[in-house]
């Protein structure tokens, strides 16, 4: 057996990073996939959040808390939405919307806030 040198060290390894790279790109779609969905989650929380609060704002000082909590969310998910005044006092408004989904076949799953700034400043 002849010693191993370095211009023979490779053969029969040609070609294996492509064929690795390869088998790694489902691996890679998939985790930016989960990180989107996750992000797309996020986004929908936080704008439940906010217009919680503007709707809870709204009631504070005389107005509609649901038509402007309505108005505060994007345009996308006005129409999904679940608002609800409380008449417990505090003006405390809650907003559920569902999360926006990259694939059709994902189950709905919807996310919430709830803010009241009167009686303990909520």
């Amino acid at each position: 057996m002849p010693p191993q040198s370095a211009d023979n060290t490779g053969h029969g390894e040609e070609g294996t990073a492509s064929v690795e790279l390869v088998a790694a790109i489902p691996f890679l779609l998939l985790a930016l996939a989960v990180a989107a969905q996750i992000a797309l989650a996020g986004q929908a929380l936080w704008s439940a959040s906010v217009a919680a609060r503007a709707g809870a704002r709204a009631a504070l000082v005389g107005g509609d808390p649901k038509a402007v909590a309505r108005q505060a969310l994007p345009p996308s998910m006005r129409d999904d939405a679940v608002v609800e005044a409380e008449d417990d006092g505090d003006g405390a408004v809650a907003v559920k919307v569902p999360v926006p989904t990259l694939l059709p076949s994902l189950p709905e799953v919807n996310v919430g806030a709830r803010s009241g700034l009167g009686g303990d400043g909520g």
